[in-house]
């Protein structure tokens, strides 16, 4: 029986508890007595350092992440293993192939960011087992590390290298970068005008959330699913169940439905304002150019309007004879519907 946290006793373990109980029933006496008394040498072992500062009841915050981090008695900060994937939008027990390098977190893994990695980077990856204020232990990295994972990430996507399933962590990577440099220089500031003595606990953390909360609204999801399921089936296509990219002419075909429709000039000017990357990729997406009060809510009304009309077509040809009747592409002449002689 497993131990509960009011010093009871509970009959059905879950969890580690459970895989624990399973694993020592496999065991011999032996293996089982030998595997305790590392455990305990482990509990009473005066080379693992102790956390001073920290709290998961007082994570810092980015975006929806909750980041649990401690200050240890040696100075050195750390982020739990856990929290420090989620972070960069992994999820905090992703799995890794076992031929990988065990030495580095699983974030890190990857044959396409391997070459960005620097030794310095190696070294620091190395986890740091540590004792919590409230006895117990846990695993972790040096907080210096994240914004070096940022860097490996923003490397390899400025080098085309990254693949499309990595682009979020890119793009979670540049937010946290672009955060803790706001952040770094308010302390700084703080710092040496003595302010840091009368601020605020939590300020800092408060701007970063703020700002982070803030920069993660341009990649809210703008194109409703249903926008592609339905030029999928429009175009005779099967819709894809995982993130396999879209056909290219995709992004025409958008172009013509969306945004040659929505305002004179307004397409000419997303392309002349939108940077190419170093393949002629757009760096950012049309959308996120919008003006706020005016271009992206007039975007949402339209596409929901090109959605309906798509559900109520049988096929292109269809949907495009309805698409231009209600929707014209700005300066052409909206087509009248002609009686047979």
């Amino acid at each position: 029986m497993t131990p509960t946290s009011n010093g009871g006793e509970q009959d059905h373990p879950t969890g580690r508890a459970k895989g624990g109980k399973a694993r020592a029933k496999n065991m011999s006496p032996e293996a089982r007595s030998e595997a305790s008394r590392r455990a305990a040498l482990a509990r009473w072992d005066d080379s693992v350092a102790d956390a001073v500062c920290g709290s998961p009841d007082h994570p810092l915050k980015i975006g929806d992440v909750e980041i649990e981090c401690y200050v240890l008695n040696d100075g050195t900060r750390v982020i739990t293993q856990a929290t420090f994937l989620q972070a960069l939008g992994r999820h905090r027990r992703a799995n890794v192939r076992r031929e990988r390098n065990a030495a580095l977190p699983s974030i890190l893994q990857g044959k396409a960011i391997n070459p960005f990695i620097s030794q310095t980077v190696r070294e620091k990856a190395k986890p740091l087992t540590f004792k919590l204020p409230s006895g117990g232990r846990a695993s972790g990295y040096n907080a210096e590390l994240l914004p070096e994972v940022c860097e490996v990430y923003l490397a390899a996507r400025g080098a085309g290298a990254l693949p499309y399933q990595q682009e979020h962590i890119a793009v979670q990577a540049e937010i946290i970068m672009r955060g803790l440099a706001k952040v770094g220089i308010i302390a700084l500031v703080d710092e040496a005008t003595g302010y840091q003595e009368i601020r605020a606990r939590d300020a800092l953390a408060r701007i970063l959330e703020a700002f982070i909360a803030k920069e993660l609204q341009a990649y809210v999801q703008t194109f409703p699913p249903d926008f592609y399921q339905e030029m999928f089936r429009l175009r005779g296509l099967d819709y894809p169940n995982s993130d396999q990219l879209r056909p290219q002419y995709f992004g025409h075909l958008t172009n013509d439905i969306v945004y040659k429709r929505l305002a004179p000039g307004v397409l000419k000017e997303l392309q002349t304002v939108t940077p190419k990357d170093e393949k002629g990729r757009r760096k950012q997406k049309y959308f996120q150019r919008l003006t706020s009060n005016v271009g992206y809510p007039k975007l949402r009304e339209h596409l929901g309007s090109a959605v309906t009309l798509m559900k109520l077509s049988k096929d292109w040809d269809d949907f495009m004879r309805k698409l231009d009747q209600i929707h014209p592409r700005v300066g052409d002449t909206i087509p009248l519907p002609l009686d047979d002689a």
